[in-house]
């Protein structure tokens, strides 16, 4: 699981795609991305990495991108963007498994953001119709966009998100405070493609490659309990460190319990009403069920059928 301690900035800048400016020159590189499932797979083609900053109005996201053949198709507002290649984001501020938020953008500055109720392992809904009013997000291309006669040299971008419509569904301190805990993915869809009379075309049959910051160890992003931890902070640049999640241990034992007993439910049409029955043995685990419903404690931890996690 990986993490990043995001400092506060107080110095302006406008967006235009580019992150060889200050404040950006200031902060930390996360990690270069991996596949989806983790280190098991093989290293993705094309590098990727992100950086992160804070102010008072928006939580700022950066990211560069190496990739050789730029293109894009998409222009509408909301459309279904992993069907060109893209940039992806998703934030759950309180961590609760629920509620979260999920965004997207392609080398056109073409952005997709939607609510995810709850997981869709969980049976959570998508909103489409959940938009942040006031995000900002900028392209800068280094090469050509669209022209497959040469060679490029990748995309970066910048995106604003705005605490106000963050705030909506934050369900925490919104904007953080400084040593606040938030998770947080990133995620890069990456086609193969083939160039047919000039033009890009994705390869028939051919699935997509998925390349993230904190790997899943599955082909599914929606797992919020696997993305990175990400600390907010106010001490200068190059200062401070991130702490230890509040709980890990406890949310990982609890969300196993929440797997096994998934599998369970799919494969009976009722929750197990005992560790045993599942076959899984964390160290102070409680669990109560009935057929409709149950819930699982480690200490002040909870996990519920819904997939919501907590601490009482």
């Amino acid at each position: 699981m990986r993490s990043y301690l995001c400092h506060k900035t107080t110095e302006s800048f406008e967006l235009d795609g580019r992150l060889d400016k200050s404040p950006w020159t200031q902060a930390a590189w996360t990690d270069d991305f991996v596949d989806i499932e983790g280190d098991t797979k093989p290293k993705p083609r094309f590098r990727t990495r992100a950086k992160m900053l804070w102010n008072d109005e928006f939580l700022f996201v950066g990211a560069e991108l190496e990739e050789p053949h730029v293109w894009g198709t998409l222009t509408q507002r909301d459309s279904v963007i992993f069907q060109d290649n893209d940039f992806e984001v998703f934030i759950d501020p309180n961590g609760d498994n629920q509620l979260y938020a999920e965004f997207e953008m392609n080398a056109l500055n073409t952005v997709w953001d939607l609510l995810l109720i709850k997981a869709y392992r969980d049976g959570g809904p998508a909103v489409v119709g959940w938009d942040m009013h006031s995000l900002k997000s900028a392209v800068h291309i280094d090469g050509t966009l669209n022209d497959s006669s040469d060679k490029d040299k990748g995309w970066s971008l910048e995106i604003a998100f705005p605490w106000k419509d963050l705030g909506e569904i934050a369900g925490t301190h919104c904007p953080p405070a400084h040593g606040d805990q938030w998770r947080i993915n990133f995620s890069r869809v990456e086609w193969h493609h083939e160039i047919i009379d000039g033009k890009y075309h994705k390869i028939p049959g051919r699935p997509e490659d998925n390349w993230v910051w904190s790997p899943q160890g599955v082909v599914d992003m929606h797992r919020p309990h696997m993305w990175g931890v990400l600390e907010f902070s106010t001490a200068p640049f190059g200062e401070g460190a991130v702490h230890k999640l509040d709980g890990l241990d406890e949310r990982l034992a609890l969300m196993e319990i929440n797997e096994a007993q998934r599998l369970y439910h799919a494969q009976t049409g009722h929750w197990a009403k005992t560790l045993k029955d599942l076959g899984v043995y964390p160290t102070g685990a409680s669990m109560y069920a009935t057929p409709t419903l149950y819930e699982a404690v480690i200490g002040h931890w909870h996990v519920d059928s819904y997939g919501r996690l907590w601490k009482a």
